[in-house]
């Protein structure tokens, strides 16, 4: 080791980056090619590049408006004076030994093209986009150079000076220090003096030699262990609601909402921010924090905020890329007071800015989080605020100001970025066009302004209940949840509506299984005959009837029977486990249990009276006792009120003890009303029932088309699982309408000989989400409607519809309410959240169900008074008005 080699070996390594840079300009020593390392930065921006080149969210834009004589000569004099003065502006990046190298070149020369714009005037938003037309070829990091210069004149003597530099050797404090030393050039070139700007000490080469020794000699295991113990257990992702899915892999289109924030404002912020010994940014950063949470519904939320990164002096005139951006990880937990909030993002700011020598490419190399093209790791979302901007200048009778433009990019999800000028604060929300509509931005841009608006006055206010929305957006929410209001005049109930229809078309086929048949008179007069037994065995308002029989023509018997005596039918699946059987019998306590004989060896004991259906046919034929008729068929006469339960139907138990739910004669009624409003069966149509009946989708199965003169077609026992039977079974029964789950549809699709299937007129999904890729297969083999709803157990079947459409964009929605229903999506605390952001569904109105059968602790937990029904009363009122003048009308016509 020579002399010289043991002297620097003995140097700190910013001690001997420095040495080494004065003796190369003393000519003692060589560097082959003049190349440099990459910083850490560097090297994560120029792998996002080898992923996805020409990414423009990697170039820093720029433009400042001129205005008076501009000597252009001079202008471009200046520029070629600072790309000489500063090395990262003659850099290129190549591959050396399979390692990214920056590489200096000896001599680059700008020229400024001039774009002529004069004629009509042009407004801001058409000025940008004339600037990223100017500056949008892609730059080549092999051959260079990474700055571009454009000048655009607007009128005689108004111009404006569009650049762009790649992110590789610049960031936003260094396009400050290109346009201070622009200015600077510039005029002493006007004035005919050399130039005023003082020699560089170091060069950006010499930052990123020095940050490599240092980040491999230097003990950096405190600073490790600080950002682990930050980011411990901490969120991979930020769950905002997006306008579409993410893709696989980040697209980085980006777009930009503008914001701002009066002085009035900025500078209440700034004394409330005093108050509790923060600062403006802090201040921001917490309101930040309070926005995405009350988006994302995350207690735990990580926010990026970018350090200038030269805490050296030697650094702060360097064109190049220096910033770190850090980690700022905030607990919104226990709904804390914004002053609190303020309190622990203060000190999180604090901690990370005393660790912030450790660049972010470091922190994520420690921490090796999964890796995810689809986001950025470890934050989605990023604050930055520029609190000095470049001040307007007047030089030789030459004014300068600067034109704040966006990135036309997006590196985040979500960037809000502020400028501070003599107005307050201006910026923008710089976001991912690939995940969000500019409505939703706008909208979260208002509430943003909402949230800081109320903290500078209230403080103490616990951030759940910071206001966001305006009374235009509450009213909207609200209008929103609400479905029509509809009135259907001499209705009766479900049986009822089957009864007339059965008197209107006695002998039109209602029922068939399995090649047998029944007219609407015959399934009628059966049902009656069962009801009058149940009459007699003291079956009545609320009393349950457990049906637990495999499909057939009896179930459906059955099922009518027990709703025209006034009873509750509680559905038992013959293929259940004994002890959900079990359980159900006890907890549900039904008067009578209708089966079939060879089903009673698997059921459990029960207090309820167990009938066969198969010695009850014979009973009530009259055969067994001689006497023809003995029960009449015909229509019994049996009061029933809307709030009488009409059928019991318990949870999976999915999320706990299965619960038995009370639906209503007049929810059910509600909803089958509104059902052939909407889709209109008629005495063409027939409906396949293939939906299990302990499951709430058969309700609609089995009683809609009998209310309308449809016929029903019931599907074979476990029928419904077999795609190629439901084929056979759609062609051969000419079936028009039918429900689906939607993983169910999708097996189905891929049968053969789907396409032929071309009876449909109507499927309908609900029970789980329906994926788009099924939307899109269902349409390309078929002509018939698809409709998506969605409802629980809890409501009498569905409360909210959409009718899906094969160009419909993004995820497949539920829709919208249904007739006389409200649908509230509300926050932990019970407020409407906005548009667009995730929240809980909260049901009301008529189609919501009684409440848990024998839970009255539960059912007053759950089935609470709708707190918002009052302020929709007048739509509703509306609603119904507007409805019974079209009924009118129609009666009339």
């Amino acid at each position: 080791m020579t002399d010289l080699d043991q002297r620097l070996a003995a140097l700190s390594p910013e001690k001997r980056a420095l040495f080494e840079r004065r003796l190369r300009q003393r000519g003692l020593v060589e560097k082959a090619e003049n190349a440099f390392p990459l910083s850490a930065a560097q090297q994560a921006i120029w792998f996002l590049e080898q992923l996805r080149p020409h990414n423009p969210a990697y170039v820093v834009p720029a433009a400042v408006r001129i205005r008076g004589r501009l000597d252009m000569a001079a202008l471009l004099d200046a520029v070629n004076e600072i790309v000489r003065r500063h090395e990262s502006l003659r850099s290129t990046f190549l591959l050396r030994d399979g390692k990214p190298m920056q590489v200096v070149q000896g001599q680059v020369t700008l020229d400024l093209p001039e774009i002529m714009l004069a004629g009509r005037r042009l407004d801001d938003d058409e000025l940008a986009d004339r600037i990223v037309e100017a500056l949008a070829e892609p730059f080549d990091l092999a051959t260079g150079p990474l700055l571009r210069l454009r000048l655009l004149r607007l009128a005689e003597q108004e111009y404006v000076l569009a650049l762009a530099m790649h992110h590789l050797i610049s960031d936003g404090w260094s396009t400050g220090v290109l346009l201070g030393e622009l200015s600077a050039a510039y005029a002493a070139r006007i004035a005919g003096r050399p130039s005023p700007l003082p020699d560089l000490p170091i060069q950006y080469g010499d930052f990123a030699t020095w940050q490599q020794r240092w980040l491999r000699e230097e003990d950096l295991s405190a600073d490790l262990a600080y950002w682990r113990r930050h980011l411990a257990g901490a969120p991979a992702a930020l769950a905002l609601s997006t306008d579409r899915p993410r893709p696989a892999v980040q697209g980085f289109r980006g777009a930009s909402y503008p914001f701002a924030l009066s002085a009035a404002t900025l500078a209440e912020l700034t004394a409330m921010a005093k108050r509790h010994g923060a600062t403006t940014y802090m201040a921001l950063l917490a309101a930040f924090h309070v926005l995405l949470h009350r988006w994302s519904n995350q207690d735990d939320v990580v926010v990026g905020v970018p350090m200038a990164g030269r805490e050296r002096a030697e650094v702060e005139p360097l064109i190049g890329f220096f910033v770190n951006t850090l980690p700022v990880r905030a607990d919104l937990g226990g709904d804390p007071a914004f002053a609190e909030l303020l309190n622990r993002v203060r000190d999180a700011c604090l901690g990370a800015y005393a660790h912030q020598r450790v660049p972010f490419e470091r922190v994520v190399e420690e921490l090796k989080p999964a890796r995810d093209l689809s986001r950025p790791p470890i934050f989605q979302v990023a604050l930055s605020y520029q609190s000095d901007p470049l001040p307007t200048l007047n030089l030789a009778g030459v004014e300068f100001e600067r034109i704040a433009l966006p990135a036309q990019g997006a590196r985040f999800d979500l960037e809000l970025q502020f400028f501070n000028d003599a107005s307050g604060l201006s910026g923008w929300f710089e976001y991912d066009r690939d995940l969000f509509d500019e409505a939703t931005i706008a909208r979260m841009a208002g509430h943003f302004h909402r949230i800081i608006e109320h903290v500078v006055r209230e403080p103490e206010t616990p951030v759940g209940e910071l206001p966001l929305l305006t009374e235009a957006e509450h009213r909207e929410v609200l209008a929103v949840a609400a479905g029509p209001a509809r009135h259907w005049p001499g209705a009766g109930w479900i049986h009822q509506c089957f009864e007339e229809q059965a008197r209107r078309t006695p002998d039109a086929e209602a029922l068939r299984f399995e090649g047998e048949s029944l007219s609407y008179a015959e399934l009628n007069a059966r049902a009656n005959r069962l009801a009058r037994r149940l009459r007699a065995a003291g079956v009545g308002r609320d009393v349950v009837v457990g049906v637990c029989l495999p499909r057939s023509l009896e179930l459906v018997v059955s099922l009518l029977a027990v709703v025209k005596a006034g009873g509750a039918y509680l559905p038992l699946d013959p293929g259940y486990p004994a002890e959900r059987l079990e359980f159900m019998l006890t907890d549900a306590r039904p008067r009578v249990l209708l089966t079939r004989r060879h089903l009673l060896a698997g059921l459990p004991p029960a207090e309820a009276e167990v009938w066969c259906v198969e010695e009850l046919a014979e009973e009530l034929a009259g055969e067994a006792s001689g006497e023809a008729a003995a029960w009449s068929g015909d229509d019994l006469d049996v009061p029933v009120d809307g709030e009488d339960a009409v059928y019991v139907i318990y949870t999976s138990g999915s999320t706990g003890t299965p619960k038995g739910v009370v639906n209503v004669h007049a929810g059910i009624r509600n909803r089958l009303l509104w059902m052939q409003d909407e889709y209109g069966l008629d005495g063409t149509d027939r409906v396949l029932q293939k939906t299990p009946f302990s499951f709430d989708v058969s309700v609609w199965e089995f009683f809609w088309p009998l209310m309308t003169g449809a016929v029903l077609v019931v599907a074979r026992p476990d029928g419904h699982k077999d795609p190629h039977y439901l084929m056979q079974t759609i062609q051969a029964e000419r079936i028009t309408t039918l429900h689906f789950v939607p993983s169910m549809l999708q097996v189905f699709l891929r049968e053969p000989g789907v396409a032929d299937c071309t009876t449909l007129r109507r499927v309908i999904c609900s029970g789980e989400a329906l994926p788009r890729e099924a939307q899109e297969r269902f349409f390309a083999c078929s002509k018939a409607e698809l409709h998506n709803l969605y409802g629980p157990t809890e409501a009498a079947v569905d409360v909210t519809y959409w009718a899906c459409r094969d160009d419909d964009p993004g995820p497949v929605p539920i829709g919208f309410p249904i007739a006389n229903t409200r649908v509230h999506v509300l926050d932990r605390f019970g407020r409407p959240v906005p548009i667009g952001v995730a929240g809980e569904i909260y049901i009301g109105g008529r189609n919501v169900a009684r409440g848990y059968l024998g839970r009255p602790e539960l059912t007053g937990q759950r089935f609470v008074p709708d707190p918002f029904a009052a302020d929709t009363a007048a739509d509703t009122a509306a609603d119904a008005a507007a409805d019974a003048a079209a009924d009118a009308a129609a009666d009339a016509a």
